[in-house]
């Protein structure tokens, strides 16, 4: 059996509304431009939007995989998977949001271990609760990207569910404060933010890496970050989901974080 090499990195936040689907998808296209392959996995189980995103059309999703799993029907995990392109793939949420409560916890880590045998990166997209499918996966991921916005209920929530991970005493994540999903909302000084967090703010992205015409971005499909021009355009958002990308992964099962 292939040596498993991948790394599995959990997107959530402390609130919905804070760019964690924008931010997977841009974070793929900063992994294929280094020429990793990736898998990303929309695990917003009753709402997500992952494939839509992409105008990809799908047939099977994480249902499929959790049925065929469950009934021995099980042969091949990429027969689940939708291709975006020769170093982007995608494993979409189930179509009908009532499927979501069928799928038990289990099958998620099994999927995700399998992906991590298959590609280098398996980035996951998933909602803000804290229910059994996400603690789970937060349990098991590689690494976590917390992203959060300049916003006083995100301040609160974000400041609550770090609480939950020091009682845990988890500490394999890393804070990204998007400035670009509002980036008329500035509440809050950089300082300010640390000390109602207590905890480091690892990475920015700036207001300027608002995008006017993100709707035209989504209605064509496309990801941001394979744009040609978005390194010279965006470069120091660009250098800082690339730091990100790197950095994530660096990381292994259980760091400790320690500059953290």
């Amino acid at each position: 059996m292939k040596k498993k090499t991948g790394k599995s990195i959990c997107i959530f936040s402390g609130k919905g509304g804070v760019g964690k689907t924008i931010t997977a998808l841009n974070l793929a296209g900063i992994y294929e431009a280094i020429d990793k392959k990736v898998l990303i996995m929309d695990l917003d189980l009753s709402s997500g939007n992952i494939a839509l995103c992409v105008n990809k059309p799908f047939q099977k999703t994480i249902y499929n995989f959790v049925d065929d799993y469950n009934n021995n029907r099980f042969r091949d995990f990429k027969d689940y998977v939708t291709h975006y392109d020769e170093k982007i793939d995608i494993l979409p949420c189930p179509k009908d949001p009532r499927q979501a409560s069928k799928i038990d916890s289990k099958y998620l880590e099994i999927a995700i271990d399998k992906a991590e045998y298959l590609y280098d990166v398996v980035l996951i997209d998933t909602n803000h609760n804290l229910n059994e499918a996400n603690l789970v996966i937060l349990d098991i991921v590689t690494a976590i990207l917390f992203v959060m916005n300049n916003d006083p209920m995100d301040l609160k929530n974000m400041k609550s569910l770090l609480s939950i991970f020091r009682d845990l005493n988890k500490k394999n994540y890393k804070i990204l404060l998007n400035n670009s999903r509002d980036p008329l909302k500035k509440y809050f000084t950089l300082f300010d933010m640390k000390n109602i967090l207590k905890e480091n703010i690892d990475y920015e992205i700036t207001s300027e890496f608002y995008i006017k015409n993100m709707d035209a971005y989504v209605m064509n499909g496309s990801i941001i970050t394979l744009d040609t021009k978005t390194p010279n355009v965006f470069n120091k958002d660009y250098t800082t989901l690339m730091k990100i990308a790197v950095d994530m992964l660096g990381k292994e099962k259980g760091d400790n974080n320690e500059e953290n």
